[in-house]
């Protein structure tokens, strides 16, 4: 591992796994969709803040990640877990294999989407962000995965900006699930809304970054939802959208 991918890790695991408490809070946040023995898929798992909160409430969690560095340092602490399972491959519309564009300084932001990264790039928040590496990775779908493992309770999607074609990829309405949200680059939003819409009868909350609070003004609708994230700030910060299946 070069010394860039050894700052990567190490800055992850503190902003994400040492902090204090974090997991009791993650925790709190979620037992409103997740309860003992539900399954979660995790997708961009990442450190697996999100796994040790739901293994915490009981879940079974499917991780998804096809980041090596992170791929390997998942496998190593969960293959003792026979709850977790890790699986190494990216989502997208349909099977295949991907470039993976990695950021080493900041692995977060590693992703599959060209465009998502170019109009990031220009971004203040991604000031000085360089994606320096890259590798080929196996793509399925969430079909595939849930064909395999059976349909979540709870779905979380963090890819960087291939939220909307992994919902591409997806038939059947789920009950809950987040998507991440870049207001410098809300398109990407704005169609996982309007296909959730098309799959099912959702309603909408945001929570801005890493805050497991929701924005006042209750749960919307998809058209309320859509025309509030047409209204947040290109400067404002990222967050995630939750939905949940009305009825």
């Amino acid at each position: 591992m070069d010394w860039r991918s050894q700052w990567g890790l190490a800055r992850s695991f503190l902003l994400y796994r040492a902090r204090p408490g974090r997991r009791r809070r993650l925790a709190a946040f979620y037992r409103p969709w997740i309860g003992p023995d539900s399954l979660c898929f995790d997708i961009g798992a990442h450190l697996g803040d999100r796994v040790d909160a739901w293994r915490r409430l009981g879940a079974r969690v499917v991780a998804v990640e096809p980041q090596p560095l992170f791929r390997d340092a998942l496998v190593r602490r969960y293959r003792d877990d026979a709850r977790v399972c890790i699986e190494p491959v990216a989502l997208a519309e349909a099977p295949g294999r991907q470039i993976l564009s990695i950021s080493r300084r900041t692995p977060t932001v590693s992703t599959l989407n060209a465009d998502w990264r170019q109009a990031m790039a220009g971004s203040d928040r991604f000031r000085g962000v360089r994606w320096d590496a890259s590798c080929e990775v196996e793509v399925t779908t969430l079909d595939t995965l849930i064909a395999r493992h059976g349909v979540p309770s709870f779905c979380k999607l963090d890819v960087e900006g291939a939220e909307a074609q992994i919902l591409a990829g997806l038939s059947q309405p789920l009950p809950a699930l987040s998507l991440e949200y870049s207001p410098a680059a809300i398109d990407g939003a704005l169609a996982c809304v309007v296909r959730l819409a098309a799959l099912g009868s959702y309603r909408f909350r945001r929570s801005v970054g890493e805050s497991l609070r929701f924005e006042p003004g209750g749960w919307r609708e998809a058209p309320q939802a859509l025309a509030d994230l047409r209204a947040v700030p290109r400067h404002a910060p990222a967050g995630d959208l939750y939905a949940v299946r009305a009825g």
